[in-house]
């Protein structure tokens, strides 16, 4: 049965109606059903009720239900804590689902669109630009057990179906290197929209869907790296960087801290593809007196060279664009985040420096990148923002869901 909403201005009306009508139809039935037999908490999708955040996408032709947290969970919980935040997309001309994912596809294959089934799992859909830089980076495409969309639009979200997609990669590429989108789990939902009103447009959404899911999700096992896998020790540790840095209690010390413990050190090594991580240098000015500086970490790359990767929190203190009506800003003190990355350039500008890092540690420095890891991905999602960070060209602003989703994408390889 279809149930209508009004969509108002403000978001938080309407996340309150889709979180009560989604949790009668499938999360309350969904707990129940897991109380009954809870022998399937050992291989329940977690994050589908003990989630970090849920995310709605509203679109033309569907809702959207994007769920991020941890895959396993050991018990249930009477109560926890998430959230949620919803895009609405159903206004723009851009591919909806090029928008969830956060870049656009560039196939010279027009019409080739693979429509998206009732499920879909295990999927890897790489850009031409992600393909040749997965190519570059000898990715053994052979050793995945998984669908591939090659040379593709992206994929079709039919209308008047419902779809899901269980633990999708998507790769892109830019001048900065290779972007990972993971997710995990998303559901389309139909709907039917109305904006006609005047001042107010209007959906209307059949959660029916959701009475014959409960049951079977309850039983879905899923896919994780084989147990046999060593990469499968490493998840708990991811957990608990996510678990870190989920907490707005967890300060940047304590984020670099973790990320420099030995067991940790992976997460950089294979987030930037890196074959020797050094945290917390000390880099002394030779040429002027100055304080020294001491980026979080210098990442070095298979061709003998490093980068910078400085960490900043992961719960923005305000919004990271400001202004209005065609004169949007960064914010203040994201330009002072982006200052204090080029005060590295200029200390690696001169040779003298260059040359005593050498000598007092063993890193060559020769223009490195700027890597700025701030934030979640939903915090830069508009294009407002992606229209601005765009002029800065020598640095490359990171999400700590990006970092995340380049490491799980390889315990898949």
């Amino acid at each position: 049965m279809d149930e209508e909403k009004r969509i108002k201005k403000n978001h938080i009306e309407t996340i309150q109606f889709l979180v009560n009508k989604i949790g009668k139809k499938y999360w309350l039935p969904l707990y129940l059903y897991l109380k009954e037999h809870p022998k399937l908490l050992k291989t329940f999708s977690g994050f589908l009720l003990y989630n970090e955040k849920v995310v709605f996408y509203l679109g033309k032709t569907h809702l959207a239900i994007e769920y991020f947290g941890n895959e396993r969970v050991d018990k249930l919980k009477e109560s926890f804590e998430t959230s949620f935040l919803l895009h609405d997309y159903s206004l723009i001309e851009n591919d909806f689902f090029d928008e969830i994912i956060g870049f656009s596809y560039d196939s010279s294959s027009d019409s080739f669109k693979p429509p998206l089934p009732l499920f879909l799992e295990d999927l890897i859909v790489p850009t031409n630009r992600g393909f040749d830089k997965l190519a570059e980076l000898n990715w053994n495409f052979d050793a995945q057990n998984a669908i591939y969309f090659f040379n593709s639009n992206g994929i079709s979200i039919l209308k008047g179906q419902f779809g899901r997609i269980i633990n999708g990669l998507f790769f892109d590429a830019d001048e900065k290197g290779l972007k990972t989108r993971h997710i995990k789990w998303i559901d389309f939902i139909p709907l039917q929209y109305d904006d006609s009103g005047e001042g107010h447009d209007f959906f209307s959404i059949n959660f029916g869907y959701y009475d014959k899911l409960v049951e079977q999700d309850a039983h879905f096992v899923y896919p994780l790296p084989s147990l046999d896998d060593f990469k499968f020790s490493k998840l708990p540790q991811v957990n608990r960087f996510i678990e870190l840095t989920g907490n707005s209690r967890t300060s940047e010390p304590e984020i670099t801290k973790f990320l420099e413990q030995k067991e940790n050190k992976f997460i950089l090594t294979m987030g930037f593809l890196a074959k020797e991580i050094h945290g917390q240098l000390k880099c002394e000015w030779q040429s002027e007196k100055r304080d020294p500086i001491i980026p979080d970490f210098f990442v070095v790359r298979p061709n003998g060279f490093a980068d910078i990767v400085e960490f900043k929190l992961p719960d923005l203190d305000g919004r990271p664009v400001v202004g209005k009506n065609n004169r949007e800003t960064l914010s203040a003190k994201f330009n002072s985040y982006i200052s204090q990355t080029r005060n590295y350039k200029t200390y690696f500008e001169d040779p003298n420096n260059r040359k005593w890092m050498l000598e007092k540690y063993g890193v060559k420095v020769q223009k490195p990148k700027r890597i700025l890891v701030i934030g979640r991905r939903w915090d830069f999602a508009t294009d407002e923002w992606r229209e601005i960070i765009s002029d800065y060209r020598d640095i490359d602003i990171m999400t700590f869901d990006d970092l995340v989703d380049g490491v799980v994408a390889q315990f898949y390889m």
